[in-house]
């Protein structure tokens, strides 16, 4: 089996959600769309790979907007065509943050800017319990999707839609893959600065992560399992086959 995850940047890892997909046995092709060196202007050329090789897709997520043709275009629109022709192949598709409105957008949905930011570790409410927990999820956004038509929302906050389902395909505006590793690496990269701006404290974020190390990534792991059994139908990727974290 092989699944092809997509780095919008450097600074993105897939954490604890690649380290279940390579435990549950995929060959993983990992590709990153803009070098640290252009992460400043990341308008750059890139040739998505035909989706029509791999048994999964997962995107995960970026500093920039869906919406923003200044920063993401020209790659976007690559982007957005893989995802459509993941969908209509039914294909299984996890998009995280960035990913999820990229996911959305590619079904007919939406990505406009939220009434206010979500930074840190916060609880979500959930139609389906045993596929997307109430969490505590990492949440780093400051923009909000619109489910596709023919959808299906699965969770929500007061800012806006969590996670939905479309098909084989599921779109979550959390991110599951936050280890400390990945967040440090936003702290140092700006991200301390915009944290202090949106009234976030830093060091608490960092404190809480470092504390949250074990149920985190469990939790990531279950929604990696829950999401190949309950809507990619991935025979095998739940029950006796599955891992507990270390």
């Amino acid at each position: 089996m092989r699944a092809l995850v997509i780095r919008h940047d450097h600074l993105s890892l897939s954490g604890p959600v690649g380290d279940r997909i390579a435990q549950l046995g995929y060959e993983i092709d990992e590709l990153t769309v803009v070098p640290a060196e252009r992460h400043d202007s990341p308008g750059v050329e890139f040739a998505f790979p035909d989706p029509a090789g791999y048994d999964l897709v997962v995107l995960l997520g970026a500093p920039w907007s869906v919406y923003d043709r200044a920063s993401v275009a020209p790659w976007i629109d690559g982007e957005l065509e893989l995802l459509r022709t993941a969908y209509a192949a039914e294909l299984p598709v996890l998009g995280i943050c960035f990913g999820a409105q990229a996911l959305a957008t590619a079904l007919g949905g939406s990505v406009e800017a939220a009434p206010r930011h979500e930074i840190g570790w916060t609880a979500v409410e959930s139609d389906v319990p045993g596929l997307i927990p109430a969490g505590p999820w990492f949440q780093w956004h400051f923009d909000r999707f619109t489910v596709p038509p023919g959808a299906v929302e699965l969770a929500r906050s007061a800012v806006g839609p969590q996670a939905f389902r479309a098909g084989r395909a599921l779109g979550v505006q959390f991110h599951p893959e936050l280890a400390e590793e990945t967040l440090l690496q936003w702290l140092d990269s700006g991200g301390r600065r915009e944290a202090v701006a949106h009234g976030e404290d830093p060091e608490r974020l960092l404190a809480e992560t470092r504390a949250r190390h074990e149920e985190s990534r469990q939790r990531a792991y279950d929604l990696v399992d829950a999401f190949l059994a309950r809507i990619a139908g991935v025979t095998g990727s739940s029950g006796a086959g599955r891992g507990r974290a270390a």
